[in-house]
């Protein structure tokens, strides 16, 4: 008898405990299945990239010119992107349609930044088991959704935009910085700033003003989704150009190193000065324009936040270059060169994040810290933290860079928020070819008035042509998608990235034997001047000037 009340005891607390972990065991089973998600994704990703450096080994040893391996990247995120979005899967996203309560204080311009959703107690709903108790789970804002029927990989596929600036664009500038030759990029730098940031603004503001004659032109829909301030943003972010294909092949073939220098030197600065641009629009739009008209005072305004963030931010980057080069100096840190460079890396990457935390231009910072920690710290460190550095930040922008390319293609397909409009798209596309040519003509014809050589004419067209866009202009697209006028910026942005990486990428070097550009003709040290985003290794990050007798023979040559 005893033993008979034992076992019903046991058995009656079993039964309990089981029913008590039912709920836990289904929330083990969606965290085990959202995990699994979150690998394939990641498996995906990491797939596509494998692919991407096993193509760059196939092209470089067939010397493929036809196509350059960052479309074909695109390309390949492009197919991917379609198998994600149509392959049918039938793990949709659960919903429940939840309504604000009568006199919220929230509105659809300002949304809050959780929702608290409350499961009242309720009595069980099969008989026997245990009552539900009072649950209260907290959601966190992601942004306004387009499809509710949105599968959970769709979902998993699209990154938060942040990520793109907090993680993948400061190793792409850093690295741009730290491998900065002066030689070349000084000897050119009038005309580097003159492209970079007079060409920038005037491209931004022609892109501006022609897309809004465009806009007015369209169907009514469209037209009022529209404002003059998202026009000039759109030509603030369609202006940076990326022009790592072209610069890769002007490696390999080694192109002359002014012309080199003038479209690297470009590239680095006008991703800065577009981001600094775009957020003095912003600035003007939500501090001076009250009515949505112009106002002088406020123009003023906004070309004084221009300046000011981009000094500060300058500014910023190179006292943290400066303190890593004393700390590096009167220290004895480099007897440990593994905690050396981490220091390296951690006090480059702390630049960033307290432009950031400032309200400043993380990009600015982190290009400038990396310039000052190639001209100072670079001499003090180690030899093994020289090397590790070196390759460490070469790895990560090459990865970054192909991910960004990557992800373009993929993102065409499963992020929710595009809308395409042909019209908006083919004026974007004619827009941009014209920003890009009254960048480079009319300036190098004012350049050329003082400058000994001037830009060949052949050069021009080589500068235009290279205007391909990138990662800059599509992360600033992403990153804020709310409204109609915002998602058809983002499409029209991402096939235009598509289209010139694709298509000039893969006819470069067919530009520069059409324009009679000569290769071939600069020494391993002028050819490797600059050494840009490509998977070759230069031999060192050749700070100074090392060979005073080429030098010579190479002002004799150009001169």
């Amino acid at each position: 008898m005893n033993r008979n009340v034992v076992f019903t005891f046991f058995l009656f607390c079993f039964v309990t405990i089981c029913r008590g972990s039912g709920t836990d065991i289904a929330l083990d089973a969606k965290a085990t299945l959202l995990h699994r998600i979150d690998s394939l994704n990641l498996l995906i990703y990491t797939c596509l990239l494998t692919l991407t450096v096993l193509t760059i080994w196939v092209f470089k040893h067939r010397r493929v010119s036809w196509l350059h391996e960052t479309g074909l990247a695109v390309i390949y995120g492009l197919i991917v992107g379609a198998i994600i979005r149509y392959a049918g899967s039938t793990n949709h996203i659960t919903h429940i349609n939840v309504n604000p309560e009568p006199g919220t204080t929230y509105n659809l311009s300002v949304p809050p930044d959780m929702l608290r959703f409350h499961f009242p107690a309720s009595l069980p709903i099969t008989p026997g088991d245990s009552p539900i108790a009072n649950k209260t789970y907290a959601y966190s804002f992601r942004g306004e959704i387009v499809n509710v029927e949105q599968n959970e990989i769709d979902l998993k596929a699209t990154f938060d935009p942040e990520i793109f600036f907090n993680i993948i664009l400061p190793p792409i500038i850093f690295h741009a910085g730290y491998c900065l030759k002066r030689k070349y990029f000084f000897r050119n730098l009038g005309a580097i700033l003159t492209f970079a940031m007079v060409g920038t603004a005037l491209s931004a503001l022609v892109i501006g003003a022609l897309m809004y004659g465009c806009v007015q032109l369209m169907p009514a829909s469209l037209a009022s989704s529209f404002t003059f301030l998202d026009t000039l943003y759109f030509g603030a972010l369609i202006s940076p150009t990326d022009p790592l294909t072209v610069l890769a092949i002007f490696s390999q073939l080694k192109v002359d190193v002014n012309l080199y220098a003038m479209i690297f030197g470009e590239s680095v600065l006008n991703d800065a000065v577009a981001l600094v641009l775009s957020g003095a629009i912003q600035n003007y739009e939500t501090r001076y324009s009250h009515d949505g008209g112009f106002e002088i005072s406020g123009f003023l305004g906004a070309i004084g936040d221009f300046i000011g963030i981009f000094s500060l931010s300058l500014l910023v980057g190179a006292l943290m270059g400066c303190l890593t080069a004393l700390m590096t100096k009167f220290t004895h840190v480099r007897d440990w060169p593994l905690l050396e460079s981490a220091l390296f890396v951690l006090m480059s990457y702390a630049a960033f994040l307290i432009a950031e935390v400032c309200e400043l231009t993380g990009v600015v910072a982190v290009l400038f810290c990396g310039i000052c920690q190639a001209h100072y710290t670079y001499n003090n460190l180690s030899s093994d933290s020289r090397n590790r550095t070196k390759q460490l930040f070469e790895l990560l922008n090459f990865l970054a860079e192909n991910f960004i390319f990557t992800y373009i293609g993929v993102s065409m397909f499963t992020f929710p928020k595009h809308h395409f409009d042909p019209w908006f798209i083919i004026a974007g596309f004619i827009t941009s070819m014209l920003g890009r040519a009254v960048n480079i003509y009319p300036l190098s014809f004012l350049l050329n008035l003082g400058r000994k050589p001037p830009i060949p004419v052949n050069f021009q067209h080589m500068l235009f042509f290279s205007g391909l866009r990138g990662a800059m202009s599509f992360a600033l697209a992403i990153r804020n998608t709310v409204s109609e006028a915002r998602q058809a910026m983002l499409t029209t942005t991402s096939m235009i990235v598509i289209a010139t990486v694709v298509l000039q990428g893969g006819a470069a070097t067919h530009a520069l034997d059409y324009l009679r550009i000569p290769t071939g003709q600069g020494s391993n040290e002028e050819s490797e001047a600059l050494p840009y985003r490509d998977v070759r290794s230069p031999p060192d990050i050749g700070l100074g000037l090392r060979n005073l007798h080429a030098q010579g023979a190479f002002y004799q040559i150009h001169s």
